[in-house]
This record gives C-alpha cells, structure tokens and sequence, in this order.
C-alpha cells in the first residue's frame, strides 16, 4: 500500500474543520497511519517549500503555515497519493469543483485547507521530514475486503 502526506493547515484548524476533513480520507477507505499536530518553525518550512524560495509569495506562505500549529497526517492505501488529490481538488479554492475538500471549504489559493503530497515519490520525502519510523502505524483495517477486490491487496 501506498503512503502520503497530508497536512491540515492553519486555515482548517482555525475554522474547526479537522474532523470533517479527516472524516472525508476515512470515508474514501483510506488508513490513517500516522497523525500529529505540531508548530511548523521557518528551518521545516524552507526545507518543504524550497520550490517556492524564488517566487515573491514565499515569505506569505510561510507565515501563513506559523499561525497555528497544523496537523501531520500519513494516509494510506492503494494510488493513496492520486487519490487524495482528487478528493482535495485544485489549489485554488474558487476553482475547485464542488465535492471536494478545498471546492466545499476554500475560496482562496493560500489559505486552502490542506497540503496534499503531489505523487508517491514526493510522499515519501515528505513523510520523512515530518515523521520518524516510529510513528507511522502498520496495521489492517477490518474493512480492507468491502474496500478493494481480492486481487488488489
């Protein structure tokens, strides 16, 4: 099975929306592997956004990320990383199709609820910086057999 990170960012812990979102991965079938909440400090920040450091938004997406502590999430299942950015949608919260996390809650490319690894690949660095080996749970959810066919798992 495959891993992603999830991050709820300030925007979702300060407008109360955590349990529905989680609830969202739950219902898709999704595992909860690993779940934590912590204050993101500038060194994790510059590290998980090194790909914006150029741009002129970066300073505003890291204070942003500091308003609150955020909750740390691994999610697994199969195309886990796929399948959780469908049920996030589009960065942008005014273009993100009604039914998805950030179409139902955001209207804003910032302050769009959560942080989605884009690809497996991705996940897996990402996981990394947020969470030691210890904290990411290896167990069967008693559902996996009304989740996917037997030839899937």
């Amino acid at each position: 099975m495959e891993k992603t990170l999830v991050i709820l960012k300030p925007s979702c812990v300060q407008r109360a929306l955590m349990g529905e979102v989680i609830s969202r991965f739950e219902k898709k079938g999704l595992r909860l592997a690993g779940m934590k909440m912590m204050q993101l400090t500038d060194t994790i920040l510059n590290e998980h956004y090194a790909h914006l450091k150029e741009r002129p938004f970066f300073q505003r997406v890291k204070d942003s990320m500091q308003i609150c502590p955020v909750i740390i999430q691994c999610w697994e299942g199969i195309d886990a990383a796929k399948v959780v950015r469908s049920l996030i949608g589009v960065t942008n919260g005014r273009e993100a199709l009604p039914g998805t996390i950030r179409g139902d809650f955001s209207v804003s490319a910032q302050e769009n609820i959560v942080h989605a690894s884009d690809s497996a690949e991705s996940a897996k660095i990402e996981l990394k910086r947020f969470f030691t080996d210890n904290e990411i749970f290896d167990y069967k959810l008693s559902t996996y057999a009304h989740l996917y066919a037997c030839d899937e798992i």
